[in-house]
């Protein structure tokens, strides 16, 4: 089959629609990979997820050699330029493939005009990459992060700050988890030292597996079949907390896409799950989770803050709240996120989360066990959350969980490690 299409213009406009848009890149690439083949999807999210995670290295490179930046109608070409540079910059492409298909990216943007500039760009960075990428190490723009967001892991984190930028801007681990009703992680373990896959059991987390190199999950043993799924190991530890039980009524609250709820359900198949997400679209995920993985569960669209809408009378042993968050934890996975969270939206996040909060709570059983999660690193939203929850309701006990600084647990994102994750595990006194 002829291909008739340009994988850097599509990239540009994958960004454009990120960054003009709003949009996140887990919904915009989908519809964009439709049309490509295989071989060059795994290519397009590269560059993709690639030139958001590098976003402020390729402006600034920019800057030193434009007069003034693409706006308007030829800011996809602005994008373009960027998806050229990052390639040269950051992955083995020949530079001579790189230059052709990007200029050539122009023509299928509609601006065959533009052709010169692009090329013109391009050569003019090879001719002054080294000097370039020398001053850059000296500018904040080497840190890859919106100055905000950079302030505030600063001030919650004077000491480890340097740590968790460098973890954010690495290519995140693959994680699985493995399925107790199938077999033991150690038998797990062994089915993939089979198939010449290596892997590391987490010391924490029950059915933990790092792979050691990602594979695709085609390859891993009995993927098809339910036995694995891919899922961050700090995920996993929020369902390891919750401790679930066979006939427990038990409610995942902003359940999508839905790996909780199933990891709940491997843990006790006979606890009746009552799964509850405010997005219609991705509760279809949820639902494919459930089918695959061949587990039962309800499953409601609603709002959190809403409880009588979608749950009626009903009363909970269990509830895992795992909050809307600035997911600040998992900027490794998603790099959209450094640029499409505002400072703004903190104190927005943390006033939606104390909502759900106080209208969930009361429906938690006297002596009932709810774990409160986030994929968020900055305490507004967690341990300053939790903190004033527990001035308000004298009701509810913590149970501690070794983090000596604050009340929960806050796991940062680490390269061997999970993603950033904090929980805090509550008890209604009977």
């Amino acid at each position: 089959m002829k291909i008739t299409y340009n994988l850097r213009s599509i990239a540009a406009k994958a960004i454009s629609q990120v960054l003009d848009q709003g949009q996140s890149l887990s919904a915009v690439l989908p519809g964009l990979q439709k049309n490509i083949s295989e071989k060059d999807r795994a290519l397009l999210q590269e560059l993709c997820f690639g030139t958001l995670r590098v976003l402020p290295q390729l402006e600034w490179c920019l800057q030193q050699l434009m007069a003034k930046p693409l706006t308007g109608k030829q800011r996809t070409l602005h994008y373009l330029l960027m998806v050229g540079i990052y390639q040269l910059l950051h992955t083995r492409i020949p530079a001579h493939a790189v230059l052709a298909e990007t200029v050539e990216g122009a023509v299928a943007l509609k601006k065959p005009q533009l052709k010169g500039l692009i090329n013109g760009v391009l050569r003019q960075f090879q001719r002054q990459q080294e000097d370039l990428t020398q001053r850059m190490g000296n500018t904040d723009s080497r840190y890859l992060h919106p100055s905000w967001l950079l302030n505030r892991i600063r001030k919650a984190y004077p000491k480890q700050w340097q740590h968790i930028v460098e973890a954010n801007n690495q290519r995140p681990p693959m994680w699985l988890r493995v399925n107790r009703l199938h077999h033991s992680r150690n038998d797990y373990l062994e089915l993939l030292q089979q198939a010449g896959i290596e892997a590391i059991a987490h010391p924490d987390y029950a059915d933990a597996l790092r792979l050691v190199t990602p594979s695709p999950v085609h390859v891993l043993p009995g993927f098809i079949d339910g036995w694995v799924t891919v899922q961050d190991a700090s995920a996993q530890g929020s369902v390891d907390l919750l401790d679930p039980q066979n006939g427990e009524m038990i409610l995942d609250l902003c359940c999508a896409p839905g790996g909780k709820t199933t990891h709940i359900l491997e843990a006790a198949p006979k606890a009746h799950v009552l799964a509850v997400d405010i997005d219609k679209q991705r509760l279809t995920r949820v639902h494919e989770n459930l089918q695959r993985l061949n587990l039962g569960a309800e499953v409601k669209q609603g709002d959190g803050r809403e409880p009588q809408a979608w749950a009626g009378d009903r009363q909970f042993d269990k509830i895992l709240l795992d909050a809307p968050c600035s997911a600040t934890g998992v900027i490794r996975r998603h790099p959209d996120i450094k640029w499409l969270r505002r400072d703004s939206d903190i104190a927005d996040l943390a006033a939606l989360q104390r909502e759900i909060l106080e209208a969930i709570w009361p429906r938690l059983k006297p002596g009932g066990v709810m774990v409160y999660a986030t994929c968020s690193i900055l305490p507004e939203e967690n341990s300053e959350q939790i903190t004033a929850f527990l001035k308000a309701h004298p009701e509810a006990r913590l149970v501690e969980t070794n983090d000596l600084d604050a009340p929960g647990k806050q796991n940062l994102p680490h390269a061997e490690d999970g993603d950033g994750f904090y929980y805090a595990k509550l008890i209604k006194s009977a």
